[in-house]
């Protein structure tokens, strides 16, 4: 798949160093794969949850969530935000 925008990625990582590895891999598995929609998806990431037009990443054993659109038909994932668990409770990415 092709992810839009890893800079996203590696400036939060900057932020929160230890969120940097867990971010590799989450990367890493969705440039390597293709998925036809969210059922396929989730039998690679089963914590993946579908809040309205986005999908929800518990990312580093759920400290961190990374939320992002998917177009299944055009193999292209959108990340809209990555935040710590904390700021996603806070649900201020719901509205932006």
């Amino acid at each position: 798949m092709r992810i839009i925008s890893r800079k996203a990625l590696t400036d939060f990582w900057e932020k929160h160093p230890d969120s940097e590895m867990p971010l590799r891999v989450w990367f890493k598995i969705l440039k390597v794969s293709t998925y036809a929609s969210f059922n396929d998806l989730r039998r690679t990431f089963r914590t993946a949850d579908k809040v309205k037009d986005k999908v929800v990443f518990n990312i580093g054993g759920n400290k961190y969530r990374l939320v992002a659109v998917i177009h299944f038909n055009y193999g292209t994932i959108y990340v809209r935000h990555i935040m710590t668990h904390q700021e996603y409770d806070q649900q201020r990415w719901k509205n932006a």
